[in-house]
């Protein structure tokens, strides 16, 4: 699998975690759902299943050659690289668009999981009594989640570590939005905001030789949320892989109709037509993230009018679903090439 990636597929593969990055940066869209479209979801766990007990042996015993090629270490490094230049490059555009576009970004997500839908189904025969159950129940809950109302923060280690879990789940499971569950545990703020504008500061302070953050209880409270919250995003991204891999391979039709319905279910999230809720300060300005984008706290949605906005709001929608065929399109040209 390592040796007979191109230039192009590395390339590509990397174009691909940027797209994974930036979707799973935007509450309610899911990452999962760009490695679906994009083919390589079945890869992506079962490479994740590989970080397991015999990887760590090979890890202590020094044989880092055969960890990296046992764990498909290739293919996870390309892809996370993809996913970090994101959060340096594109899903700060995105924060920019959104911010000034933000029925347009919205309608393009729509369009997208539009496509994502028909791209799924349309090879899924296996329908019977079970597979529609399964559909139907990750439908309801794709719905029920898009109108909970949020939490109040909790910055109890527990919760946070549980919370570290449920954020990557946006990553494993398609049509779930890990950033925009924070947001209803009431913990977006607090891990995506606070604690990453924490970790910032310190590094800024360390290479200007300032030390006096370690009297800083607030600081230090807030790095050892951090600490643990992506503690629980590591133990997450490797506990469902392994859950979700066994899952595949043996409910394979009920996973996959699931995931349909999941998907359909976050129509409800990314409906482009709703105001946005901001979480506010106490003295009712927005609170702002680290790059300076108002955050998010939840959305009330509305049926739109008739005019040209929302002509283009539908132009935007139909854009992403050619996105989306142009991927698929990409992707089976690609297969019957090799």
């Amino acid at each position: 699998m390592e040796n007979t990636r191109t230039l192009k597929d590395k390339i590509f593969l990397i174009l691909k975690g940027l797209g994974m990055g930036a979707a799973n940066k935007v509450p309610g869209v899911s990452g999962g759902v760009v490695a679906f479209v994009a083919g390589f979801y079945e890869e992506f766990i079962y490479s994740l299943k590989k970080v397991n007990g015999k990887a760590f042996k090979l890890l202590i015993n020094k044989r880092y050659k055969s960890f990296y090629n046992y764990i498909n270490g290739r293919f996870l490094s390309l892809l996370f690289l993809g996913m970090v230049v994101s959060y340096f490059s594109i899903s700060k555009v995105l924060d920019y668009l959104i911010q000034h576009y933000e029925l347009y970004v919205w309608s393009v997500f729509f369009g997208m999981i539009i496509g994502s839908i028909y791209y799924i189904n349309k090879d899924f025969k296996e329908w019977n009594y079970k597979t529609y159950t399964s559909l139907a129940i990750g439908i309801l809950l794709g719905v029920s989640i898009s109108f909970f109302n949020p939490a109040k923060e909790n910055d109890n280690l527990w919760f946070v570590f549980f919370c570290g879990i449920i954020s990557v789940s946006g990553m494993t499971l398609p049509g779930f939005s890990g950033s925009f569950i924070l947001i209803l545990l009431g913990n977006y703020v607090l891990l995506l905001v606070d604690s990453v504008n924490a970790l910032s500061d310190t590094f800024y302070d360390i290479v200007s030789g300032n030390f006096s953050f370690i009297h800083n209880a607030k600081r230090l409270r807030l790095l050892q949320v951090l600490t643990v919250f992506t503690l629980g995003s590591v133990t997450g991204l490797v506990t469902f892989s392994h859950i979700l891999s066994y899952i595949l391979k043996h409910h394979k039709n009920i996973t996959l109709s699931a995931i349909i319905g999941f998907i359909i279910g976050s129509l409800g999230v990314v409906w482009p037509w709703k105001h946005t809720i901001y979480k506010l300060n106490s003295d009712g300005s927005p609170i702002l993230d680290s790059t300076g984008t108002k955050v998010v706290l939840n959305y009330e949605r509305y049926i739109p009018d008739l005019n040209s906005e929302t002509y283009y709001a539908i132009a935007f929608a139909i854009l992403g679903i050619v996105i989306v065929l142009a991927l698929e399109y990409y992707g089976h040209k690609t297969k019957k090439n090799k």
